[in-house]
């Protein structure tokens, strides 16, 4: 915990004013919170908080880079972090969660924590698709400039459009056998 315990901020004596602060870490950080998304890793987080005498607003500017391991070859990787996220904790009689952005804290709160709130947004700014940097473009359809891209498609000039093919056509010819079917179904 001696670790988490560097993000403490004491909002109990501050003025109704901006205040910034500066917070970097790396392994201890995503040991200590006892989870299996993040093992390694290292960022630096500005966290500018905006106090009033109703709430306290913190903006988060977290850049760095975690390792992740590919979901499809299993190496390791590098992934860059560089996000942002907006905090309002607002003053009331309890504690409560009202959405993603928005808490209530009770309004003796003396202290947060906002090692939390750090983590949060470093795993909402990951992939959902954990690839190695070198197959990504694989996995995505990006080709190189160098090479033409080919394009299929199922329909052929023989083949009459979409317009044409429907069953309330009376026109001569060939009927596709779907069509009879659903003639047959449908009573004509």
């Amino acid at each position: 915990m001696k670790e988490l315990a560097k993000y403490n901020i004491d909002i109990f004596g501050l003025e109704d004013k901006r205040y910034v602060y500066d917070f970097e870490s790396g392994d201890a950080f995503f040991e200590e919170l006892q989870q299996d998304v993040i093992q390694h890793g290292s960022f630096r987080a500005q966290v500018t908080l905006d106090k009033s005498s109703t709430m306290v607003q913190l903006l988060f500017d977290i850049t760095g880079s975690v390792v992740l391991t590919c979901d499809r070859t299993l190496d390791p990787f590098d992934e860059p972090i560089d996000t942002e996220g907006r905090m309002i904790l607002k003053f009331g009689d309890h504690d409560e969660e009202l959405t993603e952005e928005i808490e209530i804290i009770h309004r003796n709160t003396n202290r947060i924590n906002v090692a939390r709130y750090i983590f949060d947004f470093i795993v909402l700014s990951l992939p959902m698709k954990r690839l190695h940097p070198s197959i990504r473009n694989e996995e995505t359809g990006e080709e190189d400039d160098e090479f033409e891209t080919l394009v299929y498609s199922s329909h052929s000039d023989n083949e009459p459009d979409e317009e044409e093919a429907t069953p309330n056509d009376d026109t001569e010819g060939e009927v596709d056998p779907r069509w009879e079917a659903l003639k047959k179904l449908r009573g004509k």
